[in-house]
């Protein structure tokens, strides 16, 4: 099963049971190597699920001293491709180290480079 790790967004019940269909259940861990902002959300559907104008977003820094806190679910391949629809132009799906061991997707900054 693909691991999704979320900063943001995709940790609100709300948003999971709008995308997923589904509660998930998680675990704490952090991305090492990113650094956290925010960005303005334009997409009217994406505002009324998650009841937030603005976002948290993520860029690769490459410092091993920065990590981003967060959640790491297990979640099905179809989950994985709800998630792609739900997030906005301004996100791009990468592989991320976790400090908690081996990697999981992430959305980051579109503009963002990964290592």
């Amino acid at each position: 099963m693909p691991r999704l790790f979320s900063y943001g967004t995709l940790q609100q019940e709300n948003v999971q049971l709008a995308t997923f269909g589904r509660i998930l259940s998680g675990q704490a861990s952090a991305i090492v190597g990113y650094s956290q902002t925010m960005v303005a959300i334009d997409d009217p559907e994406v505002v009324r699920t998650s009841g937030k104008t603005h976002h948290p977003i993520v860029r690769y820094t490459g410092d091993p001293a920065a990590q981003v806190s967060g959640t790491v679910f297990e979640i099905s391949d179809a989950e994985l491709a709800h998630a792609d629809r739900y997030e906005v132009d301004a996100y791009r799906r990468v592989a991320a180290t976790l400090s908690t061991g081996g990697e999981a997707w992430v959305y980051v900054a579109a503009d963002s480079l990964h290592e």
